[in-house]
């Protein structure tokens, strides 16, 4: 008689990603959900990735990750926020943002402890707090703006809260945090034994003169943070799956005991091929916000001739849009009908919260892709 398992995340079932994305493929329709780019790869990564391969850098990487590659990080993050980091002791490359989310996760919270999200939140987050042990304490952002309210986070905090997660620039608003949101976070964590969890997998795509507000430039952040970006949002390859995090020392030694024990290291050769791209094309971090800054005006200008409402959008590269002029479906009947009957994808906002706002009409469409996959989903959309 085959075991059937009591299953450890009875909450998880396919991501709402993989669901659309086929949804997609199985109906013709432009996929404006899930999140990655459908242009190349920096043609000088991809000749770096070759001559790696080429050069027989084939096997096991160090665990902490190519020594390279770590100068290289630390290298721009003193270029770009006046942090000065040891790549030995404080950076440890991983596969992807998410296996740095797990391992952080991992790390420093124990079962019974509590971790603070702020919904909407990115889905892997929860799994990986259920999985220590731990629960999610959700405090919802504004429906509207995506804005903070640091009182009701500061009610949130128990005894038994261990870490707080916050993501800036966010999925899947695009709202970004200011001054005063750091002033207020460092205030809160003051004098606690609360860690911090750094998502900025899009700090480089910031727009309108907007500086991203990375926890390296708060040093009464840093001390407790956990910063973790990833290259398959800067560099156009999220195939490849390589991030990483950035931590002190103390904290650092704890992820390495996750991460080494987790995928031990990360694709070798693209760890050589980023360690040159940083080094030799820095341009391309620095411009990738007005990259994308032009195809978001783009889409918003065109959105204006549909019936979908763009909201603002100051980072990353999503784009809200409330439907309600078009249908009155929840999110997750209106992005399948749209999908099915209409020839778009996009991405339902419910799944990435705990408790979704009573009437939100709002779905997530993504403009990282070629002006011609945008005009084909745009021509569909003003027949809404």
């Amino acid at each position: 008689m085959p075991l059937t398992p009591q299953t450890k995340l009875p909450k998880v079932g396919t991501t709402i990603f993989t669901v659309m994305s086929q949804l997609a493929a199985e109906h013709g329709a432009v996929n404006l959900g899930q999140g990655f780019p459908d242009f190349p790869v920096p043609a000088r990564l991809v000749d770096a990735l070759d001559a790696a391969m080429r050069a027989g850098h084939n096997q096991y990487a160090p665990m902490t990750g190519v020594p390279a590659l770590r100068q290289a990080i630390a290298g721009k993050a003193l270029r770009c926020y006046g942090a000065t980091v040891d790549p030995d002791t404080e950076i440890t490359v991983t596969s992807g943002a998410t296996e740095a989310i797990f391992n952080a996760i991992h790390a420093v919270v124990r079962p019974g402890e509590e971790v603070i999200v702020l919904d909407p939140a990115y889905d892997c987050y929860e799994p990986a707090i259920d999985l220590a042990g731990a629960r999610a304490v959700h405090v919802p952002l504004d429906p509207v703006s995506f804005a903070v309210d640091w009182d009701q986070v500061r009610a949130a905090v128990t005894s038994r809260t261990r870490m707080i997660m916050v993501n800036s620039p966010h999925n899947p608003s695009g709202a970004m945090f200011g001054a005063e949101d750091m002033r207020a976070l460092a205030e809160l964590l003051h004098d606690t034994g609360i860690y911090l969890i750094s998502d900025e997998v899009y700090e480089h795509i910031v727009f309108d003169g907007h500086r991203h507000e990375s926890a390296l430039y708060w040093p009464q952040l840093r001390e407790r943070a956990f910063v973790i970006s990833s290259f398959g949002k800067t560099y156009h390859c999220t195939g490849w799956k390589v991030g990483y995090a950035i931590a002190p020392p103390a904290l650092s030694a704890e992820f390495r005991k996750v991460h080494q024990y987790n995928v031990f290291c990360t694709f070798a050769p693209a760890q050589h091929a980023f360690a040159a791209m940083i080094v030799d094309e820095p341009e391309h971090d620095q411009q990738l916000g007005a990259f994308y800054q032009a195809k978001r005006n783009r889409f918003r200008e065109q959105l204006l001739g549909t019936r979908l409402r763009p909201l603002p959008v100051p980072g990353g590269y999503f784009q809200l849009v409330d439907y309600s002029a078009v249908s009155d479906l929840p999110d997750l009947e209106f992005t399948r009908w749209l999908t099915v009957e209409k020839g778009v994808t996009a991405i339902p906002l419910s799944p990435f919260y705990e408790s979704p706002p009573a009437g939100q009409r709002l779905a997530r469409l993504c403009f990282a892709k070629n002006d011609a996959t945008l005009d084909a989903a745009l021509e569909r959309l003003r027949l809404l």
